[in-house]
């Protein structure tokens, strides 16, 4: 008796298949399509002048690559292979088959459309009753850049670079104008050489040009802080306190002969990775609900400090639609204390819980299930926040923020894939992450639908 379900590649089917039967209720790709078809796609369709052969349909390419980044499938090429291979992506495509260059154009077309696509979903998100937007928790995660950290150009060794490169250009010059041409049997195209050399010095010169304008920008930076600092310094002397530690030096200006610009991707910066050293990176910050772990901001900053980031997050929840209401607390470690960060949280009306030294990773007991001190006379909203933190409730609030937002680095990053970047620049890389966000919202709307 055969024991085996019979296998029969060559039998047609009755009746035309179906894309639609291939694929399990309740699969992503199905909630996908869902999510995308109650989108206001407008803003894309308005941008094709309908002129040359019939295009695929906005809502068939983003599917597809919101689906292949919510499941680690990035490159262009293989989505285009998988509208083949995978049941999946041949039900996203409606069964059709847009290439490569189709996809990397439109990804990189519609990037500043991404924007109001992101709020879109959170607005989704909020009609499905899946997020609540009452505490949210910010940080940031360092994505590898599009570009080899060997690529990049010191100005300390394009100062050398260029001097060598001026005199190989003086001495070939004089070579070619000398009678004499007796070592020149040797093969060299001297012009050719020249014209090599003048290239390189001209590649160079763009490279200082912006070194040196990073530098001025960091000399008003430096020139602020060390204003801020003496500004409080000379506060303190006013009211008989002495000061701790030295005054500060006034900041040196020019660039420094270790400042440097990757000439791959300019605008991608050397950044500290932990366990890794250093390395070609972008800092990407994500906004993340607590409740339902979905991501409600984000934005990409070539700052390897997270100090400056809280301005741009207020900024952007002032900019939010009426339906998604302001949250009340957003928790945020040390990296992002300062004075100016907690009054500025003061003013949005949100209630900020940002560490102002590291934890102790297991605090005494006793420390643990003190009481809670004494309220505070001072209505100042650091002295507020500080004790706040203290508190039963403080704590147990943010101690939200670990298992929120640093889990959703960690999918994105180890189970859909998303390391490194696949475009270039801030603007595009900005645009990137955020299709990166919106696609894990997505996914994680699916597992919250389903219960």
């Amino acid at each position: 008796m055969n024991r085996f379900i019979p296998v029969d590649r060559q039998t047609d089917y009755l009746l035309p298949p179906s894309v639609d039967e291939w694929l399990p209720d309740g699969h992503l790709a199905r909630f996908v399509v869902d999510v995308v078809e109650q989108l206001d796609l407008s803003a894309l369709t308005r941008r094709y002048a309908g002129r040359g052969s019939k295009a695929h349909h906005p809502a068939v390419l983003l599917n597809l690559l919101v689906y292949g980044y919510a499941t680690g499938v990035v490159s262009s090429r293989k989505i285009e292979r998988a509208t083949y291979d995978s049941v999946a992506f041949r039900y996203l495509a409606a069964n059709t088959h847009p290439d490569h260059d189709t996809l990397a154009t439109f990804r990189r077309r519609f990037l500043p459309e991404l924007e109001q696509l992101f709020v879109q979903v959170l607005l989704l998100a909020r009609e499905m009753k899946l997020l609540t937007l009452g505490t949210i928790a910010l940080d940031g995660t360092k994505l590898n850049a599009n570009a080899s950290k060997h690529k990049a150009l010191s100005y300390g060794h394009a100062k050398k670079l260029e001097a060598q490169f001026k005199a190989e250009v003086k001495a070939l010059t004089q070579r070619a104008a000398s009678a004499d041409k007796d070592d020149a049997a040797d093969g060299m195209d001297i012009p050719a050489e020249i014209a090599r050399r003048e290239a390189r010095l001209e590649a160079i010169a763009v490279a200082k040009t912006k070194i040196e304008a990073r530098a001025k920008e960091r000399e008003a930076a430096e020139k602020a802080a060390y204003q801020e600092k003496v500004a409080r310094r000379d506060a303190q002397r006013k009211t008989g306190k002495k000061p701790r530690g030295r005054d500060p030096e006034p900041p040196t200006g020019g660039p420094r002969d270790k400042d440097q610009v990757n000439l791959t991707d300019p605008q991608s910066r050397i950044m500290p990775v932990t366990g890794k050293g250093f390395d070609q990176c972008y800092n990407a910050q994500a906004a993340v609900d607590t409740d339902s772990m979905l991501v409600t901001h984000t934005h990409v900053t070539q700052a390897t400090n997270d100090k400056q980031q809280v301005m741009p997050l207020l900024t952007a929840l002032a900019r939010l639609p009426a339906p998604l209401a302001k949250p009340d607390h957003l928790l945020a470690d040390t990296g992002y204390f300062s004075a100016a960060n907690v009054q500025a949280c003061h003013d949005h009306r949100i209630k900020p819980l940002i560490a102002m030294k590291r934890d102790v990773h297991h605090p005494p007991v006793l420390e643990r299930f003190a009481a809670d001190p004494p309220t505070p006379a001072s209505k100042e909203p650091v002295e507020q926040m500080a004790h706040h933190l203290k508190t039963q409730a403080g704590r147990a609030l943010y101690a939200l923020r670990k298992h929120t937002v640093e889990p959703v680095f960690g999918i994105i990053k180890h189970v859909m894939g998303f390391r490194q970047v696949s475009l270039r620049g801030l603007e595009n890389v900005s645009g990137e992450w955020r299709l990166v966000t919106m696609a894990w919202n997505i996914k994680r709307m699916h597992r919250l639908a389903a219960g």
